[in-house]
């Protein structure tokens, strides 16, 4: 995968652009425990996305049911 140096003058229309056009997934993993208890626990994944990416990765990671067949 090749990094793409985003100028300095970039828009922000453009940077959200790109985000959607790429996307970006952010996960995460929280656990608090005193003595060996475990009193709070969190796992969030967090997807921003244009649709059309989407789609087109959630299949491949098992996010989608995928095509119905008959």
């Amino acid at each position: 995968m090749a990094v793409e140096k985003v100028n300095a003058s970039s828009s922000l229309a453009e940077v959200i652009d790109r985000i959607l056009d790429k996307g970006v997934v952010v996960d995460a993993w929280v656990r608090v425990s005193l003595v060996g208890i475990e009193l709070l626990a969190i796992e969030a994944r967090v997807v921003i996305a244009g649709v059309d990416t989407y789609l087109k990765y959630a299949e491949a990671v098992g996010l989608t049911a995928g095509p119905q067949t008959a």
